[in-house]
């Protein structure tokens, strides 16, 4: 008497898990990775549109008025002659207009 034994459960384990960790990565790149690239690149279009005159808010919460820009920094009137130099970048989009719609 001969006694055949067969394997049970020919699939791969890799094959299994891989439909859910692919879902995951999915929507990890719906509600994360592509919200943030279009919040920094408003920003970044913001911080180019920067003008003399205008107001902003700066991520520290200080107001000031655009005075002068000279490449990655901006000039800052934040009282009657009284400037401070801040990088472009610390500039906030959100905060500024955030700001300005609540006056």
């Amino acid at each position: 008497m001969t006694t055949i034994f067969l394997q049970a459960g020919g699939s791969n384990p890799l094959l299994q898990v891989a439909p859910p960790l692919l879902m995951m990565l999915v929507v990890f790149y719906f509600f994360m990775m592509r919200p943030q690239a279009k919040r920094q690149k408003e920003q970044t279009a913001f911080a180019d549109s920067l003008e003399k005159g205008k107001e902003v808010v700066m991520t520290s919460g200080i107001v000031g008025k655009v005075n002068k820009i000279d490449g990655n920094l901006v000039t800052l009137e934040i009282a009657n002659g009284t400037f401070v130099r801040v990088v472009k970048s610390s500039i906030s989009k959100e905060m500024t207009e955030a700001f300005f719609a609540a006056k």
